[in-house]
């Protein structure tokens, strides 16, 4: 069983990467509330699940897609307990087919690694061109479950934040699909 910490209200004491701290300085400016616990390395969603009983929150799936291409990317917020399908995902955007996103672009873009993608890198300017996409199911919820952009730090916030203050801050827009 990995480490979880207890449940913590604040922002960590050191930040872990450049993503992490413009998360919780976003938040903090938003005022946006949240639970946070510190856990060794979650990487699946089978790892999160020790992570979603301690929040009392399913951790939302995040997964970073391109076109082949690779000069359109898409970043997909979904339920965790739904399985991705490329062909009804493109079919809903009405696109070419898609695939996972190198773990070099995710870097590039993203400021993240393969394992925890996150709404945060929204906030960066390297993912201003990135479609951020959502599953109609994960606005159903009344909290958010996911990582501050690392594999060590999952978070617990409000679903109204994340779409009413998180999101129009980004100056994102986004697309809703059924999943």
């Amino acid at each position: 069983m990995p480490y979880i910490s207890e449940i913590y209200t604040s922002k960590p004491k050191e930040y872990k990467s450049d993503l992490e701290k413009i998360a919780f300085d976003t938040l903090e400016k938003l005022d946006i509330k949240y639970e946070r616990i510190d856990t060794d390395e979650l990487i699946t969603m089978t790892d999160c699940l020790e992570a979603d009983k301690k929040l009392n929150v399913d951790i939302v799936k995040t997964l970073f897609l391109a076109n082949q291409q690779k000069t359109k990317f898409y970043l997909l917020l979904m339920s965790a307990n739904k399985r991705f399908n490329t062909k009804n995902f493109s079919k809903s955007l009405n696109i070419s087919r898609v695939s996972f996103a190198s773990e070099e672009i995710m870097k590039t873009l993203l400021h993240t690694e393969i394992g925890c993608c996150s709404i945060f890198s929204i906030l960066l300017e390297s993912a201003k061109d990135v479609q951020l996409v959502i599953d109609s199911d994960v606005l159903k919820n009344e909290f958010y479950g996911c990582s501050d952009g690392t594999k060590t730090c999952y978070m617990k916030l409000k679903t109204d934040d994340i779409f009413n203050k998180l999101i129009p801050f980004s100056g994102h827009k986004f697309k809703i699909i059924e999943i």
